[in-house]
């Protein structure tokens, strides 16, 4: 399933691509049966909040964002949907965002023909396309139209998102707060979007290796000051990802130790992993899918278990913190590689 910074990005190319133009919209699927509703009309923007996309289209480009005729689309990408795009030079700077697909048009060499002739799979449930692209929608868990209440239902239920601008620190309060009011292990609330928005499995198992934080200590037993550390650590990670397309969490002084991953049979695939000069992907990660592996930083074997009904890694020796405050921040403060990397 893709993680918040993939939603971010996919807002941000989706605004790049269509942004104040009036889009053609279709469901050559025929699941989506309001996409009629929305032909024609202006796309004012995209947003995302955490794993959530918002598509807000009007009749106008003149129209307010928060105007009760703005419909809003909603999606959740879930474990199989994702975007491909395809277009004149320079329209979009991704030719797919979100679970691995075949580009649009089903072959590579699709994508340099003439957009405008391509025919959509018959696996499309939204087609989007403008004076200077399309793009597709596959396999979404969620497409539905939301006026601006059904909008704001969606955002309560959701946790504060490392990504979304936070000046006064309301969003890193609230998340240090939800957890320490919760006997459930810090393993299991960084996977739940009401506490968190935006974090998935690679992110939860990395930052609580960077933390040093055993993932079956109950948020209880965690200090404010622990957490929101965490908090300024996620937001420095998902930044990198949300600027490169990958998660890449180790410091670069530790990426050729113990330079090992257990891939599954499909692999943890990343944006530009054919370029040259990105960090690989078993360079990338402490624990994600090193189980059995000996840590980078010990020689400690990394474990690991079910937890939250998805598979959390940890190196038993490393992380042990409970209570106390963690060292790793001051150690690397504000992730700094992160930020300028």
């Amino acid at each position: 399933m893709p993680e918040g910074h993939t939603v971010h990005r996919l807002a941000a190319a989706l605004e790049r691509s269509f942004g104040g133009q009036r889009v053609r919209a279709s469901s050559p699927q025929g699941r989506f049966s309001d996409a009629a509703e929305l032909d024609g009309l202006v796309l004012l923007g995209a947003e995302a909040v955490g794993k959530h996309l918002f598509l807000p289209l009007a009749p106008s480009a003149d129209v307010a964002a928060d105007s009760p005729v703005v419909l809003h689309v909603h999606i959740h990408l879930g474990l199989y949907g994702s975007w491909t795009f395809a277009g004149d030079p320079g329209f979009a700077d991704a030719h797919a965002i979100g679970a691995p697909r075949l580009r649009v048009g089903e072959q590579e060499e699709a994508v340099g023909a003439d957009w405008r002739r391509l025919v959509p799979r018959p696996t499309v449930r939204l087609r989007l396309a403008g004076p200077s692209g399309l793009a597709d929608l596959t396999g979404p868990a969620t497409c539905e139209v939301l006026d601006a209440v059904g909008r704001q239902a969606v955002l309560d239920r959701l946790g504060p998102d490392p990504l979304r601008p936070d000046p006064d620190g309301a969003g890193r309060r609230r998340f240090a707060e939800r957890v320490r009011r919760s006997r459930t292990t810090i393993g299991a609330l960084l996977m739940n979007q009401q506490v968190i928005a935006g974090i998935g499995n690679i992110y939860r198992a990395e930052a609580l290796f960077r933390a040093r934080l055993d993932p079956q200590v109950p948020g209880t037993d965690l200090s404010a000051f622990l957490l929101e550390d965490l908090w300024e650590d996620l937001v420095a990670l998902l930044a990198y990802g949300a600027r490169t397309g990958r998660i890449v969490t180790t410091e670069p002084e530790h990426r050729d130790l113990e330079a090992r991953i257990l891939e599954r049979s499909r692999g943890t695939r990343q944006n530009g992993d054919e370029d040259a000069g990105v960090v690989p992907r078993e360079k990338s990660f402490y624990v994600y899918h090193r189980q059995t592996l000996p840590c980078r930083l010990c020689g400690t074997t990394v474990r690991s278990q079910d937890l939250a009904a998805r598979t959390v890694f940890w190196c038993p020796r490393c992380q042990r913190v409970r209570s106390r405050r963690s060292n790793w921040t001051r150690e690397h403060p504000a992730a700094a590689w992160a930020l300028s990397s």
